[in-house]
């Protein structure tokens, strides 16, 4: 709901609960998944007194695909204004290409508008001229996966008002308008993906989902000290927790890491800090970021981004994580905080929630977008027919982060 200040959004209930049913992205549980969604949802719905209508939703996974598309249409009245209806038009052309049956598109973004060849318009709306062209961007998932998702928040009796790529809802919550006209590059470090966005001139102009996340960190911990799971993710948050201490003498004293001490019982009693740090996290965290420097280098835009890399998601928080980046990709590198919510925003204002609040920034705008009656130049995202009206509850549904 809208504060007084309406440029932000008073949070008035928040849950989160354990990912159930989802593997890197994608659901492999529908049943484990739908009760890990009505639990959260209850949960929330307690704590702010009014119930879920319908909800916006992140995808994510390797199933997500990218691809910039052209359209082109004649304007209607050459001697009137270009309207928005042309402005719909020439996007909808952008949208008419090929695909497979089995995929979708999610977002059609728009780039630059281009008006009697006269480039880099942002909004063509009130211009005058006879020809109207876009250069999009469009992000496309596969229908099976779609669908799946839909079912799982159809089976709490909420609407899907719209399904929002991870990457995109995740910029929405941390980058400036000044990082994104710049050039800047947000990589979302999830457990079992990393989505990657370009942005240029304000618009996004590249997207890419990497199968690995900050979870194989966990499983090398796991691995390489030979202890559970459960016990190496501590241990992970631990140290990452712990990566501002400085100091010789003091980081002799916090090197030796007494595992009981953390709740954990293995047969490994005490590691070292270093060890785990320097010789376990940061290879795979350079290994991660290397999977990220050959994906801009593929996608045609390295060199083009001087605000450099925004780090964000669970994964950014881990210890080293601004630094392998900065070593590997030869940029400079910031870890992105959401912002622009007002109230019970304590246990969101971390990274780890910029997903789940770019979700609510993003529908927020398309819904003032749709009473304003403009065109959605923000990005046109997936609608699943249903009430189309946006939550009353800021719900936090954590099961469909990567």
């Amino acid at each position: 709901m809208p504060t007084q200040d309406s440029s932000k959004i008073n949070v008035v209930g928040v849950a989160t609960v354990p990912s159930k049913g989802v593997r890197k992205g994608q659901i492999v549980n529908i049943e484990e998944c739908v009760s890990a969604i009505t639990d959260c949802v209850e949960s929330a719905e307690r704590m702010a007194g009014v119930g879920v209508d319908s909800a916006y939703i992140s995808i994510s996974g390797e199933q997500i695909a990218s691809q910039n598309s052209h359209g082109l249409v004649a304007i209607r009245e050459a001697e009137e204004e270009i309207s928005p209806d042309d402005v719909f038009r020439v996007i909808e052309a952008a949208r008419a290409v090929s695909l497979p049956t089995s995929r979708e598109i999610i977002h059609v973004l728009p780039i630059e508008f281009i008006v009697d060849s006269q480039r880099g318009i942002k909004d063509p709306t009130g211009m005058s001229g006879v020809r109207l062209e876009t250069e999009a961007h469009l992000i496309t998932g596969l229908s099976p996966a779609i669908k799946n998702v839909t079912r799982c928040v159809n089976e709490l009796g909420a609407d899907v008002s719209g399904l929002v790529f991870s990457g995109l809802a995740s910029a929405e919550a941390v980058l400036s308008e000044t990082d994104k006209e710049l050039g800047v590059i947000l990589v979302d470090i999830g457990g079992g993906t990393t989505s990657i966005c370009i942005f240029l001139e304000g618009s996004c102009v590249y997207s890419a989902v990497l199968p690995i996340g900050a979870k194989k960190i966990t499983d090398d911990i796991a691995i390489g000290l030979q202890i559970s799971v459960d016990g190496a993710e501590k241990i992970k948050h631990f140290v990452s927790r712990q990566k501002h201490e400085r100091g010789e003498e003091e980081q002799k004293i916090v090197d030796e890491i007494d595992l009981l001490k953390l709740g954990i019982s293995e047969d490994v009693k005490k590691v070292s800090r270093k060890t785990i740090s320097e010789g376990i996290i940061r290879p795979r965290l350079n290994e991660i970021f290397s999977m990220v420097s050959n994906i801009i280098k593929q996608s045609g835009y390295e060199g083009q981004t001087p605000a450099g890399v925004v780090l964000t998601g669970g994964g950014s928080l881990t210890v080293n994580c601004t630094e392998s980046c900065r070593r590997v990709m030869q940029l400079p590198a910031k870890i992105g905080t959401p912002e622009g919510l007002s109230g019970m925003i304590e246990e969101i204002s971390t990274p780890i929630s910029a997903v789940v609040v770019g979700l609510v920034l993003y529908g927020y705008k398309r819904k003032n977008e749709a009473t304003s009656g403009g065109v959605k130049l923000s990005g046109m995202i997936k609608a699943i027919p249903g009430k189309q009206v946006v939550g009353r509850v800021v719900e936090f549904i954590k099961s469909f982060l990567p």
